[in-house]
């Protein structure tokens, strides 16, 4: 049985999340403290894989998981999943909402319910511990009276109530999870793929527009973009691209290739199924018949078999 790691510990939605990309495989599932540690397990052979969250509706992208993902040796995506993040509130036996005077989560979880908790938690004093279930686990030992908790984290805590169950200001937030190995055989094209990469480009004017312009060209369709620092170079950025298409695809295979020539350098960080598996739309130029018929009469030019 294989090992996958996860970011831990047991009870936060990572866990979740990584239950359902590993679902159709009988698996031991290993949490970590941190995603760089999930993540260097991967690499050293300790686990087959790992499930970690990349991006989030509300808060935004994960610092963690794009960083680690850049370093040391290379790592892709073969799954994803997305979770909808709705929270319960656990709590000690015998509590209610209106006893509550002490209540803990993440950061991050208790800025996605503030809302809820100026209505119904009004005089609670809020504390902020590592994951929500760090705040689960430091209501069973007594440390507080309520917790803001992914719903996974009651079959851990068994002995706490739920006082209240998908609770979410924003009643649409997701967060998006990747299951990543090393390199190896990729994921078949379905048809309802993304591909992700990194790139570092020269602090020169226009390459931005250059780099994206090379999707754009081939009717490739952006679904995310954005920057995170080069550690020790000021000023200058690495770029996070998503878009729709598989490596195997002409038209996705065709811009890679541009791109690894026009950039400083390109981290091919995986080719995989999109959890809605809705297919985005190719314009017929850029379809796969249209690049085949063009290498076809490409080919009989270099021969000189023009009819």
């Amino acid at each position: 049985m294989p090992d996958i790691a996860y970011l831990g510990p047991p009870g936060t939605f990572t866990e979740q999340a990584t239950r359902l990309l590993t679902e159709d495989f009988d698996a031991e599932l290993v949490p970590c403290d941190t995603v760089p540690v999930a993540l260097a397990a991967v690499r050293s052979g300790e686990v087959l894989a790992a499930g970690v969250p990349v991006e989030n509706s509300v808060e935004g992208s994960v610092p963690a998981t794009l960083d680690a993902l850049t370093i040391d040796e290379p790592l892709v995506a073969v799954r994803e999943a997305v979770i909808p993040v709705q929270f319960d509130v656990l709590a000690r036996p015998g509590m209610t909402l209106e006893r509550v005077e002490t209540v803990a989560s993440h950061p991050h979880a208790l800025a996605q319910v503030r809302g809820w908790m100026g209505e119904n938690l009004p005089k609670a004093d809020v504390r902020a511990v590592s994951s929500t279930a760090a705040a689960a686990a430091a209501v069973a030992d007594g440390d507080f009276d309520a917790a803001i908790s992914a719903p996974v984290a009651g079959e851990h805590y068994p002995s706490l109530e739920r006082l209240a169950t998908g609770i979410a200001d924003v009643r649409d937030a997701v967060t998006r999870f990747l299951l990543v190995r090393k390199p190896g055989t990729l994921p078949e094209p379905t048809g309802a793929d993304r591909t992700s990469i990194c790139a570092v480009i020269s602090h020169e004017v226009g390459t931005l527009t250059d780099m994206l312009s090379e999707l754009s060209l081939r009717g490739i369709n952006l679904s995310r973009i954005e920057s995170r620092p080069v550690k020790d170079s000021f000023g200058h950025y690495r770029f996070f691209l998503d878009f729709d298409g598989h490596v195997a695809d002409a038209r996705i295979g065709e811009a890679l290739g541009a791109l690894q020539r026009r950039c400083d350098s390109v981290r091919f960080l995986g080719s995989y199924p999109k959890a809605d598996r809705a297919a985005a739309p190719v314009r017929p130029e850029s379809s796969e018949q249209a690049f085949r018929e063009s290498a076809e009469w490409l080919a009989a030019v270099r021969e000189g078999r023009l009819a």
